[in-house]
């Protein structure tokens, strides 16, 4: 007499729930997807910043605070970037100095 392995199938879950058990996962975000949108927002608050500097020296924005306020806000992003980046070459090179 021949004994068979068991033939383990997952269940799935066919009627809709009301605690939200059903729902479909949202998509993992990887991390070159965080830096590219990362970049994409240091890059929209440079340029704001930079729009905001032309009109108040056009005389067109009575609110200086609001112009400097970006134009920090910019500066924060630039120097964040740029310490990521720092840190990443770091990184990158403690790893090729590595022996195998």
């Amino acid at each position: 007499m021949e004994i068979a392995a068991l033939q383990m199938t997952p269940v799935q879950m066919s009627a809709e729930s009301h605690l939200g058990e059903t729902k479909q996962p949202e998509p993992v975000k990887g991390f070159g997807d965080y830096l590219v949108d990362a970049l994409k927002k240091t890059n929209e608050l440079q340029l704001d910043s930079d729009k905001k500097n032309a009109l108040l020296a056009a005389g067109r924005i009575d609110d200086v605070s609001s112009v400097v306020v970006a134009s920090q806000k910019a500066d924060m992003a630039l120097q964040l970037t740029l310490q990521i980046r720092n840190r990443a070459v770091s990184a990158y090179q403690e790893i090729m100095r590595m022996q195998v």
